[in-house]
């Protein structure tokens, strides 16, 4: 299938049209905040069930209160993503490390190699068990988890560490596999 300008993703799936009018407004709002609506949003628009249960699961991650910043949850998204190749997080989340960190080099080194990137001993050893629940999950041990609290991580925040790396695994395979696109604006934000 080819990629129209005006789909998020390869697969022919179009939105519900009309949008439900809560969901018109949550596009307004991003549109307001962002300057745009997320393609990963677009995508599930084709079932307003789905793409609730996508938006709730995500906000409840990455912007309720928790031991961990927004950028780090971000930086995980960015690593995990890298790790699983995926394009379309790669690029929208290391354009939201840019803007969070206000350094440019910072998004472009977790896409790259997160070792390289000038991050804090705790902030490595929060991506290094991110790393490893995505490449090898069943070899997490308990040691893996004191590492992570002798950098004064708490087991809620390695229980939230643990799911914004799998609600991430989960995304870049859905977003990989329908094909999906990042929106181009992405690109050139906070450079």
């Amino acid at each position: 299938m080819t990629q129209k300008n005006d789909q998020p993703i390869a697969l022919d799936l179009p939105p519900v049209d009309p949008l439900p009018e809560a969901t018109a407004r949550y596009f307004r709002i991003c549109e307001e905040k962002l300057g745009l609506v997320p393609n990963v949003l677009r995508a599930h628009a084709f079932d307003i069930e789905k793409l609730d249960t996508f938006t709730a699961l995500y906000n409840m991650l990455m912007l309720v209160p928790s031991g961990l910043t927004k950028l780090e949850r971000e930086m995980i998204a960015v690593v995990v993503s890298s790790i699983n190749r995926c394009w379309y997080c790669q690029v929208a989340h290391g354009a939201t490390v840019r803007a969070l960190s206000g350094d440019p080099a910072l998004g472009e080194a977790l896409v790259m190699n997160y070792r390289v990137a000038d991050i804090s001993p705790r902030q490595r050893a929060m991506l290094d068990f991110a790393a490893k629940v995505t490449q090898a999950s069943a070899t997490v041990e308990e040691a893996d988890r004191q590492a992570l609290r002798d950098h004064g991580f708490t087991d809620r925040d390695i229980w939230d560490i643990a799911n914004v790396t799998g609600f991430f695994n989960m995304s870049n395979r859905v977003a990989s596999a329908t094909g999906m696109e990042p929106n181009a604006e992405y690109h050139a934000q906070a450079r």
